[in-house]
């Protein structure tokens, strides 16, 4: 039988009757917990259509809003109760609760969060999702209620999950902390970024996990300050706990000692001792959206500052405590940046084979780069890392700060890719070659504009903060009218490859000019 038909049918059956008798039919046949995924399900496809039913409903009345709250409910493995008088629901796991409280008319009036153990807290966020009962709200309520069953993944009974949310707590209290420190009263938001203990942290609120930003480039940073008030945000990392096959020492209280740091800079932390932790079946992570490509030797320091021993690397990760930092495949890192930044900047699938770009700038011949990507037995390796596990929040500082190094490198090679890989014009075009060096230098060959000879830019990306530069010419040829010096402070001001390349043949135009 066809879909129209089907719907003709049921047009039919139940156009004298109103919805509310049809919501509560099919409420009732599916009314039964969820034992697993929807099409896994004997009742499969009567909870997809329930699904649909609600999500087509502009839920406004008590009776739909309830309705809705108890599938959605449902779908992320939860309890839903109504209370007596019919204007309270509970959404309940072993682990929290949450009470929304309604009016007559289906307008939410207040949203509490309780964790076990714990009274309940009222989170105004919550209530805001709710507020017209929106479809897209809802949605973003039931990421909520993910993240908050998230909280609890840990193997074990329900002490042992309260002890890992305990645990989590502690971290984010001294994680805080942390980010107080060497602190001015006025300090702006992007000078925190760059320059904080932890970055610019921002406290869990229910469900949403406790987030850092650690990097933000020159070009976000305009784009910021050109348009106030907008939502541009750096690289951000997760801080959350998650269960493991092992078990893990892991602080129960706060560690750090005071707000101030000690004497070398860096804050001064309690020893972890049987009386301030606990072994769970668990590890504290720093999670990222999207995977950061990362070379082997940054790696390595992260696993030396979170107690990782490096032993066969290309095979695979050991790690002293047992934790893994898991799905890592070495390939030559400019692949990796290159896959990655054509992923962020492509909506389309495009190969990430190609190795030669075509970049456009105002006033300035196109800039075609070809990316020196190395191979497997090269120097320069790396992996694509998606979350690092720690078990003390004294290890953090230092492994944002590798971090930030990582990802203004990755800055600097991902400002050479481009979705064009195709010359669409004739136009004039610049070549470069970009050259893996060392470490966290490399080098970019160019002609020189006045003479047939190769020319180079070696830039060293010593931290973050701190980037040399030295430009190489042939004794014979004559000056770009460039000092290391005004290339290092370009790259600083831009983190762009091209940019500081168009500001070099622009000085050397000036040369030839007076020439």
């Amino acid at each position: 039988i066809s879909t129209n038909a089907l719907m003709e049918q049921l047009h039919l059956k139940y156009q004298q009757k109103p919805w509310t008798e049809t919501l509560k039919l099919v409420h009732f046949c599916m009314d039964k917990p969820l034992q697993g995924r929807v099409s896994n399900a004997p009742d499969g496809p009567l909870l997809s259509c329930m699904e649909k039913i609600q999500r087509t409903l502009n839920a406004k009345s008590l009776f739909s809003v309830m309705n809705r709250l108890e599938s959605l409910s449902k779908q992320k493995g939860l309890n839903a109760h109504i209370s007596p008088s019919g204007t309270a629901c509970y959404i309940t796991s072993d682990m929290f609760y949450i009470e929304v409280q309604l009016e007559k008319d289906g307008q939410v009036t207040d949203v509490k969060l309780a964790h076990l153990g714990e009274a309940p807290v009222v989170k105004l966020i919550c209530s805001q999702l709710f507020l017209f009962g929106r479809m897209k709200n809802y949605d973003a309520f039931g990421k909520i209620l993910e993240d908050l069953s998230n909280l609890y993944q840990i193997p074990g009974n329900s002490e042992m999950k309260a002890k890992g949310y305990l645990a989590l707590q502690a971290l984010e209290k001294d994680l805080y902390s942390m980010s107080l420190l060497d602190r001015a009263q006025d300090v702006n938001r992007v000078t925190e970024v760059l320059h904080g203990k932890v970055g610019h942290l921002v406290p869990r609120t229910g469900g949403t996990s406790m987030n850092i930003e650690f990097y933000i480039s020159p070009y976000q940073v305009l784009e910021a300050e050109l348009n106030p008030g907008s939502q541009v945000c750096g690289t951000k990392t997760v801080v959350t706990v998650e269960g493991t096959d092992t078990l893990h020492k892991l602080p129960l209280s706060p560690l750090l000692v005071d707000s101030q740091a000690g004497e070398d800079g860096n804050p001064a932390f309690l020893p972890l001792t049987d009386e301030l932790s606990m072994d769970l079946p668990a590890f504290f992570v720093l999670k990222f959206h999207q995977p950061i490509p990362m070379s082997s030797s940054s790696i390595e320091e992260i696993q030396r500052l979170t107690g990782i021993c490096n032993k066969m690397l290309i095979q695979k990760i050991h790690l002293v405590s047992g934790i893994q930092i898991t799905g890592l495949k070495l390939a030559p890192l400019y692949e990796l940046i290159v896959q990655s930044t054509l992923q962020e900047k492509c909506s389309e699938d495009l190969s990430t084979h190609k190795s030669c770009f075509f970049v456009s700038l105002p006033d300035c011949p196109k800039h075609c780069y070809f990316i020196n990507k190395g191979s497997e037995k090269s120097d320069l390796t790396g992996a694509l890392v998606s979350k690092i596990p720690f078990s003390h929040p004294k290890c953090v500082h230092g492994v944002i700060e590798i971090l930030r190094h990582q990802v203004a490198y990755n800055s600097l090679i991902s400002s050479c890719v481009s979705e064009k890989h195709v010359n669409e014009d004739d136009s004039e075009l610049l070549y470069f070659e970009v050259v893996p060096h060392k470490n966290t230098s490399f080098s970019v060959f160019f002609l020189h504009p006045v003479k047939e000879n190769l020319a180079c830019v070696i830039i060293d990306v010593v931290t973050s903060r701190e980037v040399q530069c030295h430009l190489h010419l042939n004794p014979q040829d004559p000056t770009l009218n460039s000092s290391d010096d005004f290339i290092a402070r370009a790259v600083k001001r831009c983190m762009s490859v091209p940019v500081v390349m168009r500001a070099i043949f622009r000085n050397a135009a000036k040369v030839k000019a007076d020439g």
